[in-house]
């Protein structure tokens, strides 16, 4: 390795560094079991707080933790052992197990985006059959369906349909996953 690139060692640290230059050279033999990447971006106050987790590299660890769980199981052991090891989760840390849970729960149906775009929240790629068109734009009015681009666009949820909110935290994942049963 180069300099410029052993300088990444510095802030990531050792074993993490090694083990992303070992997905790399594996995902460039052709080795590499990939997991779908999956994007949300909505309005959550998920991640791991400086104050929570202090060493940087202890934080870095978490979030690949918890990025590579592969199942609910998994997610609920890193809880435990986040717990265990520096005490009662914050709510920012929650947050961030319970975006993991959708993650998965998107990653199983399919679904790579779940983004937030002004007034709509773009699920992709999705195709649906005519009922499941059908029942999403009756539930959820305003709803746009662009088949050529396998995307759907549900009307960003409000805490009232007239003057609302828009909703932030746990009710907006919760909301995605009333949106997803209607698939």
């Amino acid at each position: 390795l180069g300099g410029e690139q052993s300088g990444h060692i510095e802030g990531v640290g050792f074993d993490l560094y090694i083990r992303m230059v070992g997905e790399a050279v594996a995902g460039f033999r052709g080795e590499a079991e990939e997991k779908p990447p999956v994007t949300i971006e909505l309005p959550i106050d998920a991640h791991i707080p400086m104050a929570y987790i202090e060493h940087e590299r202890l934080r870095l660890e978490a979030y690949r933790k918890i990025a590579d769980a592969s199942d609910e199981a998994t997610l609920a052991e890193i809880e435990e052992e986040l717990d265990d090891r520096y005490g009662t989760v914050p709510e920012p840390v929650a947050n961030l197990m319970a975006v993991a849970r959708l993650r998965l729960t998107l990653r199983e149906r399919g679904v790579a985006d779940v983004v937030n775009q002004g007034r709509f929240v773009r699920f992709s790629p999705v195709e649906l059959p005519d009922s499941a068109a059908m029942r999403l734009t009756r539930l959820y009015p305003g709803t746009m369906i662009k088949p050529a681009v396998r995307q759907v666009l549900v009307p960003t949820p409000t805490t009232a349909r007239v003057g609302g909110r828009p909703l932030e935290g746990l009710p907006v994942l919760d909301w995605v996953r009333e949106v997803l049963a209607s698939f």
